[in-house]
């Protein structure tokens, strides 16, 4: 008795293998945002580095003789709101770039997966700009905060709809 393909089958290994590949729209758009999200937390780490020299707020002792700075100092505003900003990137862009992938994984409908993506990228590079390079008062930064948050969620419930004949 035959009840069609299972997920062993050749046709749907390789089917799966495909969606993972750059040769599927929605993971090559995943693979596009995602390069540009880490590369937006990497310069995060160097704004930070810019806002200590700029403020002489240092740390750590040793180095005080590159700011030649008299103190170690802590708590500049300015180099705590980029901190703040790297933290919270932290937080929130590795869970949606790690629920992304697996959302990708599970084969959804390519224009709802292409526009998830974009738009919860999007929204942590408008948090970033509102939050630590130009200051905007609130709501601004917690809707770009929950905008990603909701993709976020909406796509770990798919994941797990689709994948809880798995359990």
């Amino acid at each position: 008795m035959d009840n069609g393909p299972t997920d062993a089958t050749p046709t749907t290994a390789a089917f799966r293998l495909v969606l993972l590949s750059k040769s599927n729209p929605v993971m090559g758009c995943y693979m596009f945002w995602t390069s540009l999200l880490v590369l937006k937390m990497l310069v995060m780490s160097l704004l930070t580095a810019r806002q200590r020299m700029k403020t002489k707020t240092f740390a750590n002792p040793e180095d005080l003789r590159i700011s030649r700075s008299p103190e170690v100092r802590f708590g500049d505003p300015g180099v705590e709101r980029v901190r703040r900003a790297h933290r919270n990137d932290l937080e929130n862009i590795l869970p949606f770039l790690l629920m992304s992938l697996v959302y990708v994984a599970s084969g959804p409908n390519p224009l709802t997966a292409r526009l998830l993506i974009r738009i919860g990228a999007s929204a942590r590079l408008l948090h970033t700009l509102v939050y630590a390079l130009i200051p905007v008062p609130q709501p601004a930064r917690a809707l770009a905060f929950f905008t990603t948050f909701a993709i976020t969620c909406f796509e770990a419930g798919y994941v797990l709809f689709c994948c809880i004949k798995y359990i």
